[in-house]
């Protein structure tokens, strides 16, 4: 954690976790470009992880009952009925084979990606990967026929949506964009899609906080740095709840050209004001 942050420099970065972790627009992004702009220190990947703690807190919340209704209806189906096909098992299934990848490659990565001056935390990367994520969706858009739904969803779909969110270690790739990018490619209905990426982030999201977390106490972290975590992580929970909240509503209704148009902007004034020496 970047020593010295201030309670309002917590707070600003909960809003920006918050609005930008379940939205396609990368919170890891956001969360590198927000600090340069307002010309803080980078927080860092480390703190970045912990913090997202806040953002699982918001999505166990949410779908409290999907979760218990999944859990509960696989451990039937396998424990008294032995129906290895029932739809919570598929689904559990797909939720626990699609968070490998992530778990593999960033226990494979993790010096690299909190490093000091990481490659992968360049302001030259985080605008390239949005670029890229930004027509990675309009593609999915464009082909993705919205038809199935989360009765769909198995090992399989959930191993390669996994794919999709081991691409959000990269820092401007988005882990719910990549996720939601790859659903809708299987060709899930957006709403759907988003529904099954914001059940798959939690369990890489409460592993990647917890070992961060643990990491930072360890450290023997000030009481100050301990407050600042805290006013970080109550304001990602609050504002993460309700963009959970208006982004299903949003995708009920609306396609996701929004945030293709947002990303593509985002991307190259990112490159721009780093090529100007604007930001660093």
């Amino acid at each position: 954690m970047s020593g010295g942050m201030s309670l309002v420099e917590a707070a600003v970065l909960g809003v920006v976790q918050g609005v930008t972790e379940f939205l396609p627009i990368s919170s890891s992004a956001h969360l590198r470009v927000v600090p340069a702009l307002l010309g803080w220190s980078d927080p860092g990947a480390a703190y970045s992880a912990v913090i997202q703690l806040g953002s699982v807190f918001a999505v166990i919340s949410y779908f409290r009952k999907d979760i218990f209704t999944i859990c509960s209806g696989a451990f039937t189906a396998i424990a008294k009925d032995k129906n290895y096909g029932d739809h919570n098992v598929r689904l559990l299934g797909g939720i626990l084979l699609g968070t490998l990848p992530i778990c593999i490659l960033g226990l494979a990565l993790k010096h690299l990606l909190e490093a000091d001056h990481s490659p992968l935390r360049s302001l030259y990367v985080v605008g390239g990967a949005a670029i890229f994520m930004s027509l990675f969706l309009m593609v999915a858009e464009k082909i993705g026929t919205h038809t199935r739904t989360l009765q769909a969803m198995g090992a399989r779909e959930g191993f390669l949506v996994g794919l999709g969110q081991a691409m959000a270690l990269i820092p401007g790739c988005s882990r719910s964009g990549s996720t939601l990018t790859v659903a809708m490619l299987l060709n899930l209905k957006r709403e759907e899609a988003a529904r099954f990426s914001f059940l798959l982030g939690i369990p890489a999201l409460v592993l990647s906080g917890l070992l961060e977390l643990k990491h930072m106490f360890e450290a023997d972290m000030s009481s100050a740095d301990t407050a600042s975590l805290v006013v970080g992580l109550v304001v990602s929970a609050v504002v993460s709840y309700a963009a959970i909240v208006w982004l299903l509503n949003y995708l009920k209704n609306h396609a996701t050209w929004i945030f293709v148009i947002y990303r593509l902007i985002f991307g190259i004034t990112i490159i721009a004001m780093t090529a100007q020496n604007i930001i660093h």
